[in-house]
């Protein structure tokens, strides 16, 4: 249960705050506990020491009206993104499209969160800022990717599993210090190959130990169990195998002791298969979402910023329109990598000269989504290629 404290309103957390404070914070004395086989002198400090930083940072994130940029494509995913505009993938053609996604004015009205590889957090712009620091100069938090990928689930139906918990609480702790103030982990479940009982119990408690590692260092995490758009089943087999999933993630991530208030969840929407050739429309998602939300999630979550998963940029937005055209016990917002990059990305084209125009795509489809965490969508006026669908059979990140 949450300290009183934690029941009392939070402010959203200044940019000052979780910015000038590079040094871990010294925790408050109620914090601190006595470890009772150390000496007297020696104390333990809790996970506790950084509880109202967190609440305060994920209320910062879930803020009205924005939602979080992912751009933390690992350099293997972010060079297939530069191949397909024809550009080598080096780290100057890396740091030259990543600029472009941090420095449009403005961003920040419509971008409370930006999602950072391991790389990023620790790179500048083509003009020598470092892009943590822009990013904050706009009201926009850092965040990191932590995980280490997919690899085979041994015992499962050709299943994946994700690493990266070796090393994470010394991982975490640096980034913190860099300036990182959340963290993702992205773990998925795949229909068509069940998902086994295995999967999804590796999923739950793999989220849930990154979850509570990475609130110990000072990092909000968002958990994101991805339910893969891939396969010919319909919307009510998704809803039920999320149904399972999501279970599993909170009862793993309550038994870690997980602070529910200092966490933010990054589900799939619930959508027909890609194959399946009966397709929902933007109030069926809607329904079916918040349905599965509302019997899954607790109030305690100050925020559901949505993947994308290979939806295109419209549907995207559509849905999350949808979903918004009512109040929510939470904050329903994005959290898109490729619906808000892609044609920003071909506008781009790895030219100096189109620079300008590529930002003003990503804002367009910023501000887009912007109105659709508010309810105040119309796809009115939106291009064809807005419109194309993004889904990858058996995509890898």
């Amino acid at each position: 249960m949450a300290s009183a404290s934690l029941l009392k309103s939070s402010p959203v957390l200044d940019k000052c705050e979780w910015v000038k404070g590079q040094s871990l914070r010294q925790p408050p004395l109620s914090a601190v506990r006595f470890h009772p086989t150390a000496a007297p002198s020696t104390l333990i400090v809790r996970a506790g020491s950084y509880a109202d930083e967190l609440v305060k940072t994920a209320k910062t994130i879930a803020s009205p009206g924005r939602g979080i940029l992912a751009m933390d494509e690992s350099n293997a995913t972010c060079g297939k993104r530069l191949a397909s505009i024809g550009l080598e993938n080096t780290e100057a053609n890396r740091q030259a499209y990543r600029t472009l996604l941090v420095t449009p004015p403005d961003l920040g009205k419509y971008i409370s969160g930006a999602i950072l590889f391991e790389e990023t957090l620790y790179q500048s712009t083509v003009d020598g800022e470092k892009i943590v620091d822009v990013l904050v100069k706009q009201g926009i938090v850092p965040g990191i990717k932590v995980d280490k990928g997919l690899v085979p689930l041994a015992g499962s139906n050709n299943e994946s599993w994700c690493q990266g918990l070796d090393g994470l609480d010394s991982r975490a702790a640096a980034y913190y210090q860099q300036g990182a103030r959340f963290a993702k982990w992205r773990t998925v479940v795949s229909i068509p190959n069940g998902p086994s009982a295995l999967a999804v119990k590796e999923a739950a408690w793999g989220l849930a130990r990154y979850a509570a590692v990475s609130q110990e260092n000072g990092l909000v995490p968002i958990v994101e169990p991805e339910i893969l758009l891939d396969g010919e089943h319909g919307i009510d087999r998704t809803f039920e195998v999320a149904q399972k999933v999501w279970a599993e993630v909170f009862f793993y991530l309550a038994e870690n002791n997980v602070l529910f208030e200092g966490i933010l969840l990054k589900p799939s929407m619930v959508t027909p298969g890609a194959e399946c050739k009966e397709k929902a429309t933007p109030q069926q998602v809607a329904e079916y979402t918040l349905s599965l939300l509302k019997r899954r999630i607790p109030p305690a979550v100050p925020g559901i910023m949505f993947l994308s998963g290979g939806q295109s940029e419209v549907e995207a937005t559509l849905n999350l329109n949808a979903m918004n055209q009512a109040p929510n016990p939470w904050h329903v917002s994005f959290s898109y990598a490729r619906a808000l990059q892609n044609t920003c990305l071909k506008t781009w084209g790895g030219l100096p000269e189109n620079v300008k125009a590529a930002q003003d795509a990503l804002i367009h489809r910023a501000k887009a989504n912007s109105l659709a965490q508010l309810g105040k969508y119309s796809s009115e006026g939106e291009t064809a290629e807005a419109s194309e669908g993004m889904f990858i059979k058996n995509y890898s990140y």
